[in-house]
């Protein structure tokens, strides 16, 4: 597999180029395109992560199901698709926009920055789904409550773009009932 990619953005977020991602990832991280995933079963339980300790960026922080770039040209419907496969060992999953707008910018313990615009999608599976995390990306995979998800995002060892996702996610109500926000709102640089 070739160098992973990431879609860098300008202030409208629109498109203006690329650059490998693991390069670009530092203190002065440029604005690039990103997004998070929730997954939620039929019974509204969440399934919440905990990044691999050995990750570059934000190790061992616990932080929603998944998350992850965008390839140049890739959709934000198959970005997810190809994430949850390759993170969870997920084959399938019915996805809704539910935070389209959602950006932030976050500074890592050792200064790393992660700066994007990153919309925000619910997965809705089947109750007692497998789920097969894959080692180099998660830790733990927990399937919890929405008022354990909520606890989490008073405690140190959420990732911060976890807690400014839920300050918006909570008031939307339950996971199962997050209303889908459509594709209007996505960047110009992101197809559905």
């Amino acid at each position: 597999m070739g160098v992973e990619e990431i879609v860098l953005l300008n202030a409208d977020d629109e498109a203006v180029g690329t650059a490998p991602k693991n390069a670009s990832h530092h203190k002065d991280t440029p604005y690039h395109l990103a997004f998070s995933c929730y997954v939620v079963d039929t019974e509204g339980r969440v399934l919440i992560t905990q990044r691999a300790l050995d990750k570059r960026t934000f190790p061992g922080v616990w932080t929603g199901s998944c998350c992850g770039h965008p390839a140049p040209g890739e959709g934000l419907r198959d970005a997810v698709l190809r994430r949850l496969r390759d993170e969870l060992g997920m084959p399938d999953a019915t996805l809704t926009s539910v935070l389209p707008r959602f950006r932030y910018r976050a500074v890592a313990e050792d200064g790393t920055v992660e700066h994007e615009r990153c919309p925000v999608v619910r997965a809705t599976v089947p109750a007692n789904g497998d789920v097969h995390p894959n080692p180099t990306e998660v830790e733990r995979a927990e399937w919890w409550t929405w008022e354990r998800c909520l606890e989490l995002t008073g405690k140190p060892e959420s990732s911060p773009w976890y807690r400014l996702q839920l300050a918006e996610l909570a008031p939307l109500g339950a996971p199962r009932d997050w209303p889908d926000a459509g594709q209007t709102d996505l960047p110009p640089a992101l197809g559905w």
